[in-house]
């Protein structure tokens, strides 16, 4: 019985802890720091040079230098380091390790070993300088990366980023549709905690693990359904409002000396970077 409630509960554990991150990111984009203040226009260009010269600089001190200076953002924007690094360090070493782990050995990446892992007369196994360069440059470029979008995201309003995004002049269609999926996708996560509240103040006695998947594969059905039909009405109530493919979003943008100064820092930095 408690492991067919420690299932049920760790699911209702894992959707709150969604929302309320969600939540929480809101009101990070909010506060009164350094990146909040500087026009998402700015942020956008200056955001995306600095992801530039982490991709393309040959120095792997340049990208540690650029990903201190992330932090350093961050921390002048009054977001708590020990959040924002274990937002993107907890799980992207992981799954960059699977890619950057085959390139230190020399059957990959050939040089000169540093440690032999396996030796026979037909085979050797080791691992090279050079692959190790080449996964630490992986590793360091994916993580600095990741921490310049997360920062994006934190420090700027989802509905102001996508307003910003229409600087780069990317299809109506897709910065709708990133909105739309952004904004719905809490209310589904809120119908699925309401899904997992209801059965378990329902559920009395032990249930079998078929009866579990039975109700997990109609659960799924259900909230699928309830999209699908949610997408259709919001569709129907947009239209209804004058919607014809374009969303108008209220607010303009100003720029200020302070972005100018901060344009202008930022893109020489970065181009600095990818020079040297």
């Amino acid at each position: 019985m408690h492991s067919r409630q420690g299932f049920i509960e760790r699911g209702i554990a894992d959707i709150t802890a969604s929302l309320e991150r969600a939540i929480f990111s809101e009101e990070l984009a909010r506060k009164d720091g350094l990146l909040q203040n500087l026009d998402p226009r700015v942020k956008v260009i200056t955001f995306l040079a600095l992801l530039l010269a982490v991709n393309l600089s040959q120095g792997l001190l340049i990208i540690v230098v650029l990903y201190f200076l992330t932090l350093l953002l961050a921390s002048r924007s009054r977001i708590p380091l020990c959040f924002f690094i274990k937002r993107v360090w907890l799980f992207m070493p992981f799954f960059t390790g699977l890619v950057a782990l085959p390139a230190l050995f020399n059957i990959f990446t050939p040089g000169n070993p540093i440690v032999t892992l396996w030796q026979t007369d037909r085979f050797h196994l080791a691992i090279t300088v050079q692959g190790l360069r080449t996964a630490t440059f992986l590793v360091l470029r994916v993580g600095v990366s990741v921490s310049l979008a997360i920062l994006s995201v934190l420090t700027t309003p989802w509905a102001t980023l996508l307003k910003a995004l229409r600087i780069l002049s990317l299809p109506q269609v897709f910065i709708l549709t990133l909105g739309m999926a952004y904004r719905y996708s809490f209310l589904l996560l809120h119908t699925a905690n309401n899904m997992f509240l209801a059965r378990q103040s329902r559920t009395v006695g032990q249930m079998s693990g078929r009866e579990n998947r039975r109700w997990i594969a109609a659960s799924t059905t259900t909230l699928l359904a309830k999209s699908y039909h949610l997408s259709q009405g919001v569709y129907l109530a947009m239209l209804s409002r004058g919607f014809r493919g374009e969303a108008q979003m209220l607010g303009t943008f100003q720029l200020k000396p302070s972005d100018w100064l901060w344009g202008a820092t930022f893109l020489a930095l970065a181009l600095l970077a990818i020079l040297m």
